[in-house]
Formats: C-alpha cells, structure tokens, sequence
C-alpha cells in the first residue's frame, strides 16, 4: 500500500463524515448497535487523527510484533459486543461525539494536513508504539490496521445513512483484504475461507474476521 494512497483513504472518509446527511443523523444510532451515528463518524476520522499522533511519537526499541498477532493479542478481537472491551470503544467515540461535529471534523482536518508530512518522514526503527495496546508494528503494519478500519466503518458509516459506499483506492482494498483474510484463516482455517469465497455449496455459514 502506498502511502499517497493512505491519504487518500483518510481523505476520503472524513469527506464521507463531513457530508449533510451524517450530520443532520449524529445523535442517532448507526448501523454499529450501540454506537451513534456521530460516535462511528469520531470513531472513522480519528484513525488520520491517531495516526498522525503516533507517527509523532518516537519509535520505541522494541521488537515489533507480526501483523497477525496484533490481532491475536487485541482484547476486542474476541470479545463479544457487549463486553466492556467493546463497550468502552463504543462509548468512548459517543462521548467524543458529543463535543459535536463541527469540532470532530476540524479535528480531522487538522490531522489530514499533517499527514502526508508525517509519512514522509524516516522513522528508525521503522515502527510505531500503540500505547493503548503496549505493543509496536512495523508502520506498513500499523497503517494497514489503520486502513482495515477506514474501509470497514466507511462502508457502516454510508450504510448508517443510506449512502453509497465510497470507492477505495486499489492497493488499499488489497491491503485491506489480505489483513482481513488473514484473520479470518487464523479464525475459521484455510478450508473454510477458501471455500467461503470460492465454493459457497460447501462454505460454512461465516468467514467473517471479526
């Protein structure tokens, strides 16, 4: 994934967050149960936002854990939605919301401005610390979480105001799907992921990664 095309994804969602029917729907609930439509917009944008802050942060000298096992590791990965690891997600970006949109989506322009700068720059080690999590990936490995989440809570954003899921540049989807398939193997196996998306008479009934 190119990191141009990173930008692009983030760009892309914050103009997807900006629009008039996000807006006039932010105290209600999205399509994500429990979250409104303001928190998931928080929630989307604040991944240009969290990325920029790390990418500010200097790299810690540890080594940096596999992409896999990131989400081997995550609390939320394996918890289910009413456990406080998803609760918290959820609440957090909901009282975040409430500051309203205007301040959520300044704050995500402000992050967009600084973020092809913060690309560029050369980190050493190549890593990023997720504090929250305690750990470090590589920064190819931590933009493409990043950019699993921008793809994914596009789509529940767009859904949660009925419009048409934006289009994503192509290494980012392929980026996106090879995390996610990943996961997916780790969860179902290989037999049922291959089946799930190339023989559906015998696929089991999910693949889902998460």
């Amino acid at each position: 994934m190119h990191r141009d095309s990173f930008v692009t994804a983030a760009t892309t969602a914050h103009e997807l967050a900006s629009t008039p029917e996000v807006r006039a729907a932010w105290d209600d609930e999205s399509a994500c149960a429990g979250m409104t439509v303001g928190g998931l917009a928080h929630h989307l944008v604040h991944q240009a936002v969290n990325t920029v802050r790390l990418l500010g942060m200097e790299p810690v000298a540890e080594a940096p854990i596999p992409l896999l096992e990131h989400y081997a590791r995550a609390a939320w990965v394996s918890s289910a939605p009413e456990d406080e690891a998803n609760v918290s997600i959820r609440d957090d970006a909901d009282a975040a919301a409430g500051q309203g949109a205007d301040l959520v989506l300044s704050q995500s322009a402000a992050a967009l401005d600084r973020l092809a700068p913060a690309l560029r720059d050369h980190r050493v080690p190549d890593q990023v610390r997720i504090p929250w999590q305690g750990w470090s990936l590589t920064t190819g490995d931590f933009l493409a979480t990043r950019a699993m989440e921008i793809v994914v809570h596009s789509d529940d954003l767009a859904a949660s105001v009925g419009l048409d899921t934006p289009e994503f540049p192509d290494d980012v989807v392929a980026e996106v799907l090879r995390l996610l398939t990943g996961v997916a193997i780790r969860r179902h196996g290989q037999t049922a992921v291959v089946r799930g998306l190339s023989r559906p008479q015998r696929a089991p009934s999910s693949i889902s990664a998460f």
